[in-house]
């Protein structure tokens, strides 16, 4: 019989910090397999999630578990560099095979937002540059690094400070082009403009180190810009010798259909970060480069105890397999454009969705006052509520918190996609009845 630790829950408040233990849902859960949760009501509820686009190739896949065990029976610990041992070495190697253009080079790291510290050190260091170039709505952690150049949301910041050695121009914004102006070319121009009026008035160009981006805004509202935007960005850091970092924390590991979103929009950065669906959910990051830029990063301007641990390299190898095994890119490719147009079904049935917008098996759909157009943050968690009373989870994001998040595993397939498709009908028309929109 499990051990009923219900009564732990209601000290929650009590013993964990609220900036920790108050996301949305706080679902008690007593296990994870494939697409689902286990909740400690004894109820199932289908994940579509994936632990925050972690555990790309569902909960537990076998193949993890089974190549944790068998790590366990050697090490659990590295440290890297005081030790070695085989499964960083095989990684790096998998790695260098499926990662775009020469980034063959990594230093592996625990978290997203270390792999963000990672690159932006590796870059002032490589070019004695003391400035950053984020976006405005990006989001790359909460450490003080990777916090300079966050700016999802202001509360992250509040109180903080971060380094203000950096700069911030706006990211893509699909609703920002005029009627009848064509949307790729208007997207283009005004990030060359916006680059112009930066250098022209806040800090040349010989002064920046790098530009990071998100390829795909994540926690910013899963924003998708055109291939060309992006080219655009990278072309410019070429032209003044700038170094572009790819922030791929949410989009590697399939899941915008290809490894990574450097393949998905055919544009190369000189670093990037990954993390997440590296390892199916143990913590685990990398900060990447080519070898030419990561031999200018010596000895102890870098380092780290846990980085790189052999049980989390194990598992991503065991990740790398499975992908490939089970040809997940391809699902993801078309499992996603399936799930889109039952989504724009529903865009067509409830005034409250806003924009559809994905690539692969990253999936925002925006919910809206219908009457006004105007984002409804507070609807959106009535949505996500009433969607888990009927056993489907989903996440938010959005710099109002107006877009639901979904992001099944790439292993999900048509049928889970309409279980979970149907539970958000259901929960949208619940919704849409209570406020009297239908």
């Amino acid at each position: 019989m499990a051990y009923d630790w219900s009564h732990l829950v209601d000290k929650m408040s009590d013993r964990l910090a609220p900036s920790m233990a108050k996301d949305h849902p706080n679902l008690p859960v007593v296990k994870e397999e494939g697409c689902y949760y286990y909740g400690l009501d004894g109820k199932r509820y289908l994940d579509f999630t994936s632990g925050i686009a972690t555990t790309n190739v569902g909960h537990r896949h076998p193949k993890v578990v089974e190549a944790i065990k068998k790590g366990a029976d050697q090490l659990l610990h590295g440290p890297s560099g005081v030790i070695m041992y085989e499964s960083i070495l095989r990684l790096a190697d998998e790695l260098t095979a499926i990662l775009p253009g020469e980034l063959d080079c990594f230093f592996f790291a625990n978290s997203g937002t270390e792999a963000i510290e990672g690159a932006l050190k590796l870059a002032k260091h490589v070019t004695q540059r003391p400035y950053i170039v984020s976006f405005i709505g990006g989001f790359h952690g909460r450490s003080m690094g990777s916090l300079s150049v966050s700016t999802s949301k202001s509360k992250y910041r509040k109180y903080q400070q971060p380094s203000g050695l950096t700069y911030q121009i706006p990211y893509y914004n699909p609703k920002a082009c005029p009627a009848g102006v064509d949307p790729v070319s208007f997207s283009v121009e005004k990030l060359e403009q916006d680059f112009e009026t930066l250098f022209k008035h806040q800090v040349t160009p010989e002064e920046v180190a790098a530009v990071i981006v998100e390829p795909v805004l994540g926690e910013g509202g899963y924003v998708v810009p055109p291939k060309a935007w992006l080219q655009k960005v990278r072309e410019i850091c070429h032209r003044h010798d700038i170094l572009l970092i790819f922030d791929e924390v949410q989009t590697g590991f399939g899941r915008t259909g290809d490894w990574f979103a450097a393949h998905t929009f055919e544009v190369t950065p000189d670093i990037m970060a990954i993390a997440k669906g590296i390892a199916s959910g143990l913590p685990l990051s990398a900060t990447v480069a080519s070898k030419a830029l990561m031999k200018q990063w010596p000895l102890g301007s870098h380092g780290t105890t846990f980085g790189g641990n052999p049980l989390a390299c194990s598992a991503a190898l065991a990740v790398i397999e499975i992908i490939k095994e089970e040809n997940l890119l391809e699902n993801a490719r078309q499992m996603g454009t399936y799930a889109v147009q039952q989504l724009q079904a529903l865009q067509k049935k409830h005034p409250v969705i806003g924009d559809v917008r994905a690539v692969g098996l990253m999936i925002g759909i925006e919910i809206i006052h219908p009457h006004t157009g105007n984002p409804d943050s507070d609807g959106l968690f009535t949505i996500l509520d009433l969607a888990l009373q009927k056993g489907v989870l989903f996440y938010f994001c959005g710099n109002n918190s107006e877009v639901i998040r979904m992001i099944p595993p790439l292993t999900v397939t048509k049928e889970v996609i309409d279980t979970g498709l149907r539970a958000l009908d259901e929960a949208i028309t619940e919704y849409e009845q209570q406020k009297g929109y239908i």
